[in-house]
C-alpha cells in the first residue's frame, strides 16, 4: 500500500505564500506524474499543477506565475510554492500520484490540507 501525507497548509493573508509538501510511502517500483488538485466548498476538484518525472509542468490557468511545482524524486516527495495568494485559492489541495508497483500502475491520493486566504 501507498501513503501519499500533505503538509504546510494553513492561513495567509492575501499576497501572502505557502509552500506544500507531499511524501509517497510504501512499496512501489517507481512514481510516474504527480500533481496537486483543489477543491473548494460546493465545487468540483480540478488541477492545479502537474510535474512527471523527467520534470515538465503543467499548471492551472488561474494559477500560472504564482505556482511551481517541484519533485525530488529521491524523496518521492512533490513540492507546491504559491506566492502572491488569493482568497479565491481557498480550498482544500490535494496531492495524487501515478505509482508503478513493477507491472501494474495505480492511482494515490492523499487526504488533503486547507489553505484559507483571507482578503
Amino acid at each position: 500500500q501507498v501513503q501519499l501525507v500533505e503538509s504546510g497548509g494553513g492561513l495567509v493573508q492575501a499576497g501572502g505564500s505557502l509552500r506544500l509538501s507531499c511524501a509517497a510511502s510504501g512499496r512501489f517500483s517507481s512514481i510516474n506524474n504527480m500533481g496537486w488538485y483543489r477543491q473548494a466548498p460546493g465545487k468540483q476538484r480540478d488541477l492545479v499543477a502537474e510535474i512527471t518525472n523527467g520534470g515538465t509542468t503543467n499548471y492551472a490557468d488561474s494559477v500560472k506565475g504564482r505556482f511551481t511545482i517541484t519533485r525530488d524524486n529521491a524523496k518521492n516527495t512533490v513540492y507546491l510554492d504559491m506566492v502572491s495568494l488569493k482568497p479565491e485559492d481557498t480550498a482544500v489541495y490535494y496531492c495524487n500520484a501515478y505509482v508503478n508497483h513493477w507491472s501494474i500502475r495505480n492511482v494515490y491520493w492523499g487526504r488533503g490540507t486547507q489553505v484559507t486566504v483571507s482578503s
